[in-house]
């Protein structure tokens, strides 16, 4: 659309608002309107709002209205990092009605978590559904975009594993758990949940990343499954889907227990790093084969152990650990002495007033209260007539202390490939995932409760919200100038201590004491900086004296330094 002055031979010249188009390979001119009877004024302000012209109206500042102001930044950001990653291609390679309704529920999750029907309405708010032309979109549209998105789901993996998972790397793998609001979904059941809410069922889920927490595959199992049983179906999608021939798989010890090992080793050049559960640990401290001793000189140790015939353990200790397991212990201790004390006097009364409580009353009662905190085996419990008195259990804390800040690493792996500290950086990698499951679950993209009744929409969802964070993920490395992000994490990476605690760089520290980067510009948390970008709005503007189907321009508001600086990082126009 633009204005074009016609010459006339006796009369002054035509000015018309026409737009063109191509027809055959001609060029054919369509006029709108005559508008030569316009001041010459409202022409200029019109002709510059037709280029998007980022200057002032000509004329007065009543003859322009803003029709509708729309935030736009934070869309822009998200789908612009969106499409430069090509996730829009890997979900279709044309456009499509369900892939436009993915990315709007892939981008609305980052930016203003919800329920899918919530979610449609929000992006009413801003720019995200006339972006992507969702704004009329369906319920029935959204749960069978859910279905289509699922049945892409291996397909998207295959991608992401390729780009992210290298031969002879390691592969992160680890379980979470979402309570479920509800009672018609097969997957909900009962089990051990991971968000401490007690009384409802859940659903477990599984995440397969790169060392870096990037990641590329997920699962959905119902909520009474162990973690063990899931292991291998990853170890198997790893090996005969993602074609990875040498990889080394890494677990906490409740996912790779020693029988998921044996198995694994069913699969030649598949390799794991695990860590070893406390009993076992206690049996090496019995053997003689795990002491103080071992770490006079450094905090690390390997052992050998003909329990673990072909495997490596390295035994570690951390001092802070040790601190922060004794304190925990004698917390616990304090809190179960307080309610055993409390419980000593209820028993006292009742045999005052001639009711004294029966033995198995008390085992119930007393059970109960040292099951609270699990100090039952710290605890000796003495039976008396009607009641009972307690002694801590010396020998049993004595025999705990021993472990206190001790853990031991078990791994297949050679020296030459991974030498003693990496095999220990390799297993605190899990973190990375549990960033992600932290971020999956509570801080940004909230994906529990859940609330879909179909197993397959569970599923998807899942999926959903971990594209999401693949999204998010690379965000974040993007920003991590603007953001409370220790910037040299990855290059002290090779040179810290692998037991003790990561300690911020000189730059991190800086960044906290004074709240900003280097550049100037005033630090920010993900969530504040996406509300910084929203405030750059997209208005839609036309003349005063037009009615509400006259025509109309679109200007961008003009972005702040900091919104620039985020746009150069993340390398997207606005």
């Amino acid at each position: 659309m633009y204005i074009d002055r016609v010459p006339n031979r006796k009369s002054r010249p035509a000015t018309l608002l026409r737009c063109g188009r191509r027809e055959g390979g001609k060029v054919r001119l369509h006029t709108l309107a005559n508008i030569s009877h316009w001041p010459e004024a409202k022409i200029q302000a019109m002709r510059r709002l037709l280029r998007d012209e980022p200057v002032g109206f000509v004329g007065s500042p009543e003859c322009l209205v803003i029709a509708s102001s729309l935030p736009h930044g934070h869309v822009a950001a998200v789908l612009g990092t969106l499409r430069q990653l090509g996730l829009d291609r890997m979900l279709s390679s044309k456009r499509c009605r369900q892939r436009d309704i993915i990315l709007a529920l892939i981008v609305a999750r980052i930016l203003f978590p919800s329920s899918k029907l919530q979610s449609t309405r929000r992006w009413q708010s801003c720019t995200l559904g006339s972006e992507l032309d969702v704004l009329d979109v369906s319920h029935d549209e959204l749960y069978a975009s859910l279905d289509w998105l699922l049945k892409r789901q291996s397909r998207i993996e295959d991608q992401l594993a390729a780009r992210h998972l290298v031969e002879g790397g390691s592969v992160l793998y680890d379980l979470s758990s979402s309570y479920y609001y509800g009672e018609h979904c097969a997957l909900a059941k009962f089990g051990h949940s991971r968000d401490g809410k007690k009384g409802w069922p859940i659903i477990v889920y599984g995440l397969l990343a790169n060392r870096e927490g990037c990641p590329v595959a997920c699962e959905v199992y119902a909520g009474n499954t162990a973690d063990p049983k899931t292991m291998m179906a990853q170890v198997a999608k790893v090996r005969e889907r993602f074609g990875l021939q040498r990889v080394v798989m890494v677990g906490d010890r409740g996912s790779l227990t020693s029988t998921n090992i044996e198995q694994i080793k069913a699969y030649p050049g598949v390799g794991w790093i695990g860590a070893l559960r406390g009993e076992s640990i206690g049996k090496l401290v019995q053997q003689g084969l795990l002491n103080r001793s071992l770490f006079d000189q450094q905090n690390l140790a390997e052992i050998k152990s003909a329990d673990y015939p072909g495997e490596r353990l390295i035994a570690c200790w951390n001092p802070f650990l040790e601190e922060k397991r004794a304190a925990t212990r004698e917390s616990l201790l304090l809190a179960t002495e307080k309610l055993l004390m409390a419980l000593q006097q209820q028993a006292k009364r009742a045999r005052d007033k001639g009711r004294p409580w029966k033995d198995s009353e008390v085992g119930l009662r007393v059970g109960k209260v040292l099951n609270k905190y699990k100090m039952a085996k710290h605890v000796i419990i003495t039976a008396q007539e009607g009641g009972f008195s307690y002694v801590r259990n010396a020998v049993s804390i004595a025999s705990e202390q021993q472990l206190d800040g001790l853990y031991c690493v078990r791994t297949s792996e050679g020296q030459e490939a991974w030498p003693t500290p990496e095999v220990v950086r390799g297993y605190k990698d899990l973190g990375n995932v549990e960033k992600a499951f932290r971020c999956l679950k509570q801080v940004d993209l909230k994906a529990r409760p859940i609330f879909l009744r179909k197993p397959d929409h569970v599923r998807a969802h899942i999926f959903l919200c971990v594209l999401a964070y693949y999204v998010e993920w690379h965000m974040r490395q993007k920003l991590s100038q603007l953001l409370y992000v220790d910037e040299e994490i990855q290059a002290r990476r090779q040179t810290r201590d692998p037991v003790l605690p990561a300690q911020a760089s000189a730059s991190a520290k800086e960044k906290k004491q004074t709240h900003k980067t280097v550049q100037g510009f005033p630090v920010q948390s993900f969530r504040d900086l996406l509300a910084e970008l929203a405030t750059q709005s997209r208005n839609v503007c036309r003349l005063a004296g037009d009615g509400d189907d006259g025509p109309t321009a679109t200007v961008l508001a003009l972005p702040t330094a900091l919104q620039s600086r985020a746009f150069d990082l993340l390398g997207c126009s606005q």
